[in-house]
């Protein structure tokens, strides 16, 4: 089998079938991935999306650069850290390939744990206020959920089980899988699977979902109730489609015969009501609550911020200004036209030429 049949992803039943490869290009002898390009333009989509709506959010975006710089190193250690612990006997033999991370491997709750723990004492170093941050963070994290998923499409990974729907998918790569793993499939999950018959796109609905969920949390922000319920509302929506979406899959994180990621999805969803209608409640009993971004705080902050661009903008202009008057007091005999530098620095470059001769 060729290379390319290898690779070829099919959905039979819409007739159609192309080549998905999982490099993308080599670079200085170092394969780039697919699955890492997908990563990280959707964390560029994200923080760009992100930082252009800081300000509405009350938050200061010149304290915020390092709160997500080190969030996002987090994210990254807990979700190859949150993988590899929950599929230890894949890496037990090779630690090495623990840190093979362009090859796939990242749980996204282990992602969002290590990204809070470490935004955290982060943000309060930095002294940012961590609610309404989470709130930004949330839809933020749905973008790039949304396009990451599409690394594992070219991995041919994240799929479910067989399906007669039209969209069914399958590669020799995924034939292959399952029927490595058609027994322990069927003894963990109690799914049997055939593996020449087509399978769910797992990770297209749960970029679907994430698109969906991005456009709803947007389409809220700006009546949003108290800091926090962004991120809250994100828990949820994000648990509630995962918990169905894992129920089709055949490569979930198993403890024993229970789907890991089905149970967190499932606690997600209860954590984020309850907290939901906990504040709620708690609003309806104190009085109104007032946003972070209408603080004197939030304002002060951000306007001592908007001060130092602004007196180093001035002073960038102070100093090109000089510069001009400088070169305005010079007679016009005494200015050198480009031709005549160019010139001049031929000239030197030659007499140094014939001094090392």
């Amino acid at each position: 089998m060729s290379n390319a049949e290898w690779n070829t992803i099919s959905f039979p039943k819409l007739n159609i079938e192309f080549p998905v490869y999982s490099d993308a290009f080599t670079i200085f002898g170092v394969t780039i991935k697919w699955y890492g390009i997908m990563i990280m333009l959707g964390l560029l989509l994200a923080v760009i999306y992100c930082f252009r709506r800081m300000k509405n959010f009350g938050i200061d975006d010149d304290r915020a650069n390092d709160v997500v710089f080190f969030g996002f190193i987090g994210a990254v250690i807990g979700a190859r850290l949150y993988y590899v612990f929950m599929s230890w006997d894949m890496y037990k033999d090779d630690l090495s390939s623990i840190f093979a991370i362009r090859d796939g491997g990242l749980a996204i709750y282990g992602g969002i744990i290590g990204a809070l723990l470490v935004g955290s004492l982060a943000a309060k170093i930095r002294k940012v206020k961590l609610l309404p941050l989470l709130d930004l963070t949330g839809m933020g994290l749905l973008i790039g959920q949304a396009l990451g998923r599409w690394g594992n499409f070219f991995n041919h990974e994240c799929f479910g089980c067989n399906t007669t729907l039209p969209w069914g998918m399958t590669s020799p790569r995924i034939q292959s899988e399952l029927s490595a793993k058609a027994y322990s499939i069927s003894e963990l999950t109690g799914v049997t699977v055939d593996p020449s018959l087509p399978v769910h796109p797992c990770f297209l609905y749960e970029s679907l979902w994430c698109i969906i969920g991005f456009i709803l949390l947007h389409i809220y922000s700006k009546h949003r109730k108290f800091d926090g319920e962004l991120f809250f509302m994100y828990i949820g929506w994000y648990g509630l489609g995962r918990m169905f979406i894992e129920g089709l899959r055949t490569d979930s994180l198993m403890v024993g015969h229970l789907r890991i990621s089905q149970i967190v999805a499932g606690a997600c969803v209860i954590i984020s009501i309850v907290c939901i209608f906990a504040m709620k409640h708690k609003i309806k009993m104190d009085g109104e609550y007032v946003l972070y971004k209408d603080t004197e705080e939030s304002k002060r902050l951000i306007e001592e911020t908007e001060e130092k661009y602004k007196a180093a903008e001035e002073k960038k202009a102070a100093k090109k200004a000089e510069k001009h008057n400088k070169d305005a007091e010079l007679r016009p005999e005494d200015r050198l036209t480009d031709d005549e530098t160019e010139n001049e620095n031929s000239l030197k470059e030659e007499i140094s030429d014939g001094s090392d001769n």
